[in-house]
């Protein structure tokens, strides 16, 4: 990557004859073939890098800010997924891709995929846990993604989410009001960001032991329609952020009909949910998979058995009795290339990918070796508390090499040219094979039908002025 400048006064120097400052706190891009091929990659190092606060804010908003005058706006599918309930489109699975490391290439991968496939039913996110080990908050990762729209020449909404911002159960055992308030800053910090559709997942606290399916789900309706009113409190003028919620933790037993009715009766009849406010859009439920896969001790990822009639069955009545758009399915980067064609034949909303693409990045041929040997190295150091007991090495690094972007972001970021275009073009065929598998393939006209961009003016940072 390009080195980023080291003061405000040099940005601005380094921007001259492309982008003119004007003095009502806005701009004009002067030549946007230079400023996409030549100007771009090094705001965007200065986006991530840059240590002074002033050179940090300044050149995101004009990343931010550029992206809405070349036609990229951040947007809500809450229109697509409406009219999804209503049941005007179906047969396709919207694609949510979690970014963890090489952020910039490898969102620019996802860009060209989508553009050379017709997409634009397609969501970028991050969970509230990646977020902290990747070292990248809301307002840097919406950055980077929208710079790879512009450097690739994207026009149209796109769509930034934040994934299962997650209620700790331990930590709300211990202090309740702190780890809500901790979730509530969170999504504020996102939607100011840019991210107009948050996925809550409180089903960390539902309760198996409680008599009742009712009960085993209390609290997590309750708090589900208590951050869904928090959301629409923050919602910017002209925006409905999409909103969904969960009934099953990712990894624990496979949801029933009886616990999404029991959620979403109680969900709906909820005091905090009254005066009309509108409700979560799509469901989360849990038919097997487990974030990541199951690793065996050689490493290779135990094949795992998906409940897809659960996954249609309840997908269908959540059109047919609650409106929504239908469930959705995580954990399912590391299935097999031969069950993603399901997901659309089974009425699937959404589905959720990140682990394989973390893989790919690791597993690639030409990643270097010495820096996969430090990487595995500081692993073992630092999280030798989570090895458990009979586990093997493989098992281990495979389980925790995720923790390891947020540390050696910038030697990632910094890998030759040649290493990091041939991860992308991996990549992007990838992301090729899942387009067309999950049907979003020309999905762009769709897009264009329910989805109306609203154009979300941020103010302009003091550094601006200097």
């Amino acid at each position: 990557m390009q080195k980023c400048c080291e003061t405000v006064v040099e940005l601005r120097n380094y921007l001259k004859g492309v982008i003119e400052f004007q003095g009502n706190g806005n701009i004009k891009i002067l030549n946007e073939d230079k400023f996409r091929t030549e100007k771009l990659d090094g705001m965007v190092s200065c986006s991530v890098f840059s240590k002074d606060t002033d050179i940090l804010n300044l050149s995101r908003w004009l990343i931010r800010t550029a992206a809405s005058k070349l036609g990229i706006k951040s947007s809500s599918i809450q229109g697509l997924y409406e009219a999804m309930g209503r049941k005007e489109y179906k047969g396709f699975t919207v694609p949510a891709i979690n970014i963890r490391g090489l952020t910039y290439d490898v969102a620019r991968s996802v860009v060209r995929a989508a553009k050379s496939n017709n997409v634009g039913a397609l969501i970028f996110e991050i969970a509230r846990s990646e977020i902290d080990y990747t070292n990248q908050r809301p307002a840097e990762y919406a950055n980077v993604v929208t710079a790879a729209a512009i450097r690739e020449k994207y026009q149209g909404p796109i769509f930034i989410q934040g994934d299962h911002f997650q209620i700790n159960a331990k930590k709300y055992k211990s202090d309740a009001n702190a780890e809500v308030d901790a979730v509530r800053s969170l999504i504020k910090e996102a939607v100011d960001a840019g991210f107009y559709n948050i996925d809550i997942d409180s089903s960390t606290l539902v309760d198996l032991s409680k008599p009742s399916v009712t009960e085993q789900q209390r609290l997590n309706f309750e708090l589900a329609a208590e951050l869904t009113s928090y959301i629409r409190k923050l919602e910017p003028k002209g925006i409905t952020i999409s909103v969904g919620g969960e009934i099953g933790e990712v990894g624990g037993k496979n949801s029933t009909e009886e616990e999404l009715r029991a959620f979403m009766n109680g969900y709906r009849q909820t005091p905090a949910l009254g005066g009309g406010l509108k409700g979560i859009s799509k469901i989360s439920i849990q038919t097997g998979t487990t974030h990541g896969g199951v690793p065996l001790p050689d490493g290779t990822i135990a094949k795992v058995k998906l409940d897809f009639d659960t996954l249609e069955k309840l997908s269908r009545i959540a059109r047919d009795d609650y409106g929504m758009c239908g469930a959705v399915q995580h954990g399912a980067s590391t299935l097999p290339p031969e069950a993603f064609d399901r997901f659309p034949k089974t009425g699937t909303a959404e589905v959720h990918l990140a682990t394989e693409f973390q893989n790919m990045i690791y597993e690639n041929e030409h990643f270097p070796k010495d820096l996969k040997d430090e990487i595995y190295e500081y692993l073992r150091k630092t999280c030798a508390s989570e090895k458990k007991e009979g586990e093997t090495d493989e098992q281990f690094i495979y389980k925790t090499r995720k923790k390891a972007f947020g540390p050696f972001k910038e030697k990632l970021w910094n890998l030759p040219s040649s290493t990091r275009d041939t991860i992308s073009k991996n990549l992007e065929g990838k992301f090729d094979f899942l387009f067309k598998k999950l049907n979003v393939v020309n999905t762009r006209d769709t897009i264009a039908k329910t989805i109306k961009p609203v154009d979300v003016p941020v103010p302009p940072p003091s550094a601006i002025q200097m």
